[in-house]
């Protein structure tokens, strides 16, 4: 299965998308926008990324292939966000962690539709983020968050709920 980005996705003329040479998959939906110094590598796993379509994800914002990356439609994602569905094992202290490759997958990241990602978010494998939720600046994801919640912080808490 080829990549796919429908003809009216805007790249920004900076922005940087990788090729996968896992056979990593990569698609777009329509009307999505990626804005100038948006970073997508294919890094660190087969994992696919799937970018739903009316997404706007801002500036400095980098996503990793990983373990997979599932994003709904209509999500905004603030600038300089890190997706990253992925992580390092460095469990055996007589190995070099850079020699121990990555831990075993936690699932990669889903974000639904409807979702609104702050500033300076980082987003960890295993993070399912459910419809309609709110993320605030420089807050840590690395579970389940509840469609329609507000959350903010490291470690991530919910502040209320959605009307």
């Amino acid at each position: 299965m080829p990549n796919t980005i429908q003809t009216n996705v805007k790249i920004g003329k900076f922005a940087s998308i990788e090729e996968s040479s896992r056979g990593s998959i990569l698609s777009i939906g329509s009307f999505s926008e990626i804005d100038d110094f948006v970073k997508i590598k294919f890094t660190g796993g087969t994992g696919h990324i799937f970018i739903g379509e009316r997404v706007y994800i801002n500036s400095g914002t980098v996503l990793y292939s990983g373990n997979g990356i599932k994003i709904g439609d209509y999500v905004l994602i603030g600038p300089n966000c890190s997706i990253v569905p992925v992580n390092h094992a460095f469990e055996d202290r007589n190995v070099k962690i850079i020699n121990q490759r990555f831990a075993e997958s936690k699932g990669g990241i889903v974000i639904e539709d409807d979702v609104w990602i702050g500033a300076n978010v980082t987003i960890l494998d295993g993070a399912y983020i459910r419809n309609g939720a709110v993320i605030g600046a420089n807050s840590l994801v690395s579970g389940e968050v509840e469609e329609f919640s507000i959350n903010v912080g490291t470690p991530l808490k919910c502040i209320g709920y959605r009307k």
